[in-house]
Parts: structure tokens; C-alpha cells; sequence
């Protein structure tokens, strides 16, 4: 488990606007580690996780995109029945809110990866390394 940068992107909500931000990353040799997109009628919000994110952010606001940063949780979790609800349960009884998640697991993986952002990730990491 640790602590990562995790980037947070307004797009607008049209056909090719992905596209031309995932090329813009690809031009400059940046990997892109995770991503989800949420949309909305007019927007969309891109949250990834970029292999040099200092990088990305430089290119992205190049780019004349909106970028926040945020710091997320990257947890390796057993590919098992019950992972996830010992990780929440974790969480629940610190009384550390997940504000949102995504990840994966293949379907013959051991191991899935879940990026959390956490209300309170100092007190989260105590509690889930303890």
C-alpha cells in the first residue's frame, strides 16, 4: 500500500477530447497507471493516475486543461471473496469515509489494485498497516 498523486482533469464532454489527452500524455512518454471518467452533461472528470505526474500536470495545463491533485491510496488486495469488505470495514470502524474507488483485477489475477481517496489518508494508512 502507499500514497500516490492521483490527477483529477475537467473535459469537456465531446467526442475526441479523451482521445487528444491520452495522445498528449503518449507524446511526452507518460503512462497512464489508472484512469476512471465520470460525466456529466456538459463535463467530464478524468481521474488518473500518470507514471510521471509532475510531468503530466505540466502538459496537461500546457494543454489549457484543468488539473487538481489529490492524494490517493494504492492498495493491493488478495483476489479473494470478503478483500473489499475487510478493507471498508477497516475503514468504517477508524470512521474514515471512502469518498470514491476504482480499480481491477484480472480474471485469473491473485492480486487486484484499488486506488481510494480516503477523508482522512494519514489515519487510513496507520490503521490498514497496523
Amino acid at each position: 500500500m502507499q500514497v500516490r498523486k492521483q490527477l483529477s482533469i475537467f473535459l469537456k464532454n465531446e467526442p475526441g477530447v479523451l482521445a487528444k489527452l491520452t495522445s498528449d500524455l503518449a507524446d511526452h512518454q507518460i503512462d497512464i497507471l489508472g484512469m476512471t471518467v465520470s460525466d456529466t452533461v456538459d463535463h467530464a472528470v478524468v481521474r488518473l493516475m500518470a507514471s510521471d505526474p509532475e510531468k503530466a500536470i505540466d502538459v496537461l495545463e500546457s494543454a489549457g486543461l484543468l488539473v487538481v491533485e489529490s492524494e490517493v491510496l494504492v492498495v493491493d488486495l488478495t483476489n479473494r471473496r470478503g478483500a473489499l469488505e475487510d478493507f471498508a470495514e477497516k475503514l468504517a470502524k477508524a470512521r474514515i469515509n471512502i469518498e470514491y474507488a476504482y480499480g481491477t483485477v484480472g480474471s485469473r489475477e491473485k492480486r487486484g489494485v484499488l486506488i481510494v481517496r480516503v477523508s482522512d489518508t494519514k489515519k487510513a494508512l496507520k490503521i490498514l498497516r497496523s
